[in-house]
């Protein structure tokens, strides 16, 4: 990987190296890549950190809870069958047991116990990202007691129906048709007000394997902040994005060949996104805060098509 980073003002928007320091070594989980929060960027209230599960992690997630809401998204590294996770995995939400082995998303509300989460099977690496939506101080992660074993499986302590906060198949809802030879179309919708009424947060992510053509505008959205990143598909190098692309911010251009994570206050432009060169399929997620739908995403769109 090349050193692409330029001395524009807006480069501090970009996140190119994640933190591997603030979580202990995983056994099957490592490393931990915190690729948002207050430290990589001062003030920002989110965590986000990511990591390749290549088999089953040895500690597991241990029972916790935190003040804040969470998304935990469990997806696959295989882009033709995008859905099939290559992994069993058994979490517990408020006591409640589940059970799934497909691309699957959980809203945990803040003060809900979670966990145990336990890999029952690891048949192929897939990746697992923990989002914190309220505060980017990630050392609450560590005096959550996650990392902490507890006696005996959690007990239920109400009859709330937790099923509501899972999320087990996307909505088919976003992206552009002309572009379906090179990247996934319709991307997978994994977090809306649609599917779980508790969250106000829209998240929609699919692979990218060739140069997509037509490239994405350059767009600004003046009513919600947006995160946007692109993560890679290659467990043996996990920072590795696997192409060479760029991504304007703030109208200037900024490459990329690694995996990135972009802070983008509204009223920032970013784009256009034009891709140089690909050679192993990644991840592009946008995350609109606030935008509780494709509709609310879609209207603050605004879009500029003739720059290239």
């Amino acid at each position: 990987m090349a050193d692409l980073k330029s001395k524009s003002e807006y480069e501090k928007y970009a996140i190119r190296q994640p933190d591997t320091t603030l979580f202990p070594k995983i056994k099957g989980r490592e490393p931990v890549m915190t690729y948002l929060n207050d430290n990589l960027f001062p003030g920002v209230p989110y965590h986000i950190d990511m990591s390749f599960i290549t088999s089953v992690p040895e500690p597991h997630i241990f029972e916790h809870a935190i003040d804040y809401d969470r998304i935990y998204i469990f997806w696959s590294t295989d882009h033709k069958n995008p859905q099939l996770l290559g992994a069993t995995i058994e979490c517990y939400i408020g006591g409640y047991r589940s059970e799934f082995s497909n691309t699957t998303s959980l809203f945990i509300p803040r003060g809900v116990r979670f966990g145990p989460v336990s890999w029952l099977r690891v048949n192929r690496p897939h990746i697992m990202m923990e989002f914190i939506l309220g505060t980017g101080d990630s050392s609450i992660l560590k005096k959550s007691g996650m990392f902490d074993p507890k006696e005996g499986p959690p007990q239920r302590a109400d009859d709330i129906n937790y099923e509501q906060y899972i999320i087990r198949s996307p909505l088919r809802e976003a992206g552009n048709p002309m572009q379906a030879p090179f990247r996934m179309y319709p991307t997978m919708t994994y977090m809306s007000s649609r599917q779980c009424k508790a969250s106000n947060t829209y998240i929609e992510f699919g692979y990218i394997w060739d140069i997509v053509e037509p490239h994405l505008p350059r767009m600004t959205h003046f009513d919600f902040d947006e995160i946007v990143l692109h993560f890679g598909s290659d467990p043996d190098n996990p920072t590795s994005l696997g192409a060479h692309m760029r991504f304007d911010v703030g109208r200037d251009k900024l490459e990329f060949d690694s995996n990135f994570c972009v802070w983008l206050p509204r009223g920032l432009s970013h784009g256009p996104i034009l891709w140089y060169d690909i050679k192993r399929p990644f991840i592009e997620m946008a995350i609109m805060l606030g935008a509780g739908t494709v509709e609310e995403y879609a209207d603050d769109a605004n879009f500029e098509d003739d720059v290239r």
